[in-house]
């Protein structure tokens, strides 16, 4: 993708990759019904396009008037779809940061660093004002803040200690304290941010509204700490949740519930890999109902755009790309 077309997705359009575009008809009926292809340029200038079609929706979402917007993207390569994350992160930072001063990242962890490595790389890490981040974690184990399972551990040692981010904006919970107390804890440091304005609030649900929210998914098609059948999906008060029982360790963790993952203003949810194909299937054909939805079928925003940047092994299941 070029740095133009990454610049605007409006505009993100070219005629070299209207050229490379392959038929819709490469993706099943359920997809092509409610995805409209978006064909996006390579980000290097090989004639071998990295990048298969983007396919986009736009459907009502839940609040009066507001739209919820999909793209899925698919990258023939990992480094294809970290040097697309590092221009979609830059842009929406420098968006950000002009309107208001400041650019609330929430984070997540498992493979999710990895793909965001090259923000700490030039050209992006002259690009990005980094004093105006404020970085949160939408989940994080409840272990000691250097303990190999740490998410804050993942998150410092993959991207932000590489990055001058001040340290006074990094909020890691407080591993001093249990899991509920923990929750509690960041939920009252959500609030007073809100207070102070560095966090906007949702007009559409009244929930705290982070400018990106980056997400992975796990096989099970979890998201942030939000497990299929658990309980804590269906929390619809709290800002920040808790478990003592997940179902892979570490069993103590802390998450942000579905009402402020959903009022995100924008969500890029990372996800590669064959073990996860049958998740994405199940999300992206439009055969869900809502009796047995995987948690990843339950991320919706509000009055936002939720990117999925995926590779082919993830989307088998959708066709034979």
């Amino acid at each position: 993708m070029s740095t133009s077309a990454a610049a605007a997705s409006s505009t993100s359009l070219s005629s070299a990759s209207r050229r490379r575009s392959s038929p819709a008809s490469r993706v099943p009926a359920t997809i092509r019904r409610s995805l409209t292809p978006q064909i996006l340029s390579s980000p290097s200038s090989s004639s071998r396009s990295p990048l298969v079609p983007v396919y986009a929706t736009s459907s009502p979402a839940a609040a009066g008037g507001a739209t919820s917007r999909k793209k899925l993207l698919i990258f023939d390569a990992e480094e294809y779809l970290a040097e697309s994350l590092a221009k979609y992160t830059v842009r929406l930072s420098e968006k950000s940061t002009a309107e208001r001063g400041a650019f609330t990242v929430a984070l997540s962890g498992g493979s999710l660093i990895k793909a965001l490595r090259k923000l700490a790389e030039p050209p992006y890490l002259e690009a990005v004002d980094w004093s105006k981040w404020h970085v949160f974690w939408a989940d994080e184990r409840v272990v000691l803040k250097d303990h190999a399972d740490s998410n804050y551990k993942l998150a410092m040692d993959g991207l932000l200690s590489k990055v001058p981010i001040p340290a006074s904006q990094i909020y890691a919970i407080n591993d001093a304290l249990s899991a509920e107390g923990a929750a509690d804890d960041y939920e009252t440091c959500l609030k007073q941010l809100v207070t102070n304005g560095v966090i906007t609030m949702s007009q559409a649900t009244g929930f705290p509204k982070f400018d990106l929210m980056l997400l992975g998914m796990g096989p099970d098609g979890h998201v942030a700490s939000l497990f299929p059948g658990h309980p804590v999906v269906n929390e619809n008060q709290k800002w920040v949740s808790y478990i003592k029982d997940s179902p892979k360790p570490p069993p103590e963790r802390i998450t942000f519930t579905f009402p402020v993952v959903n009022s995100s203003a924008q969500i890029a949810l990372v996800v590669t890999g064959a073990g996860k194909a049958g998740a994405v299937h199940k999300a992206l054909t439009n055969k869900q109902s809502s009796s047995d939805l995987l948690p990843v079928e339950m991320v919706s925003l509000q009055d936002g755009v939720l990117t999925w940047f995926t590779d082919k092994p993830a989307v088998s299941m959708l066709s034979r790309i």
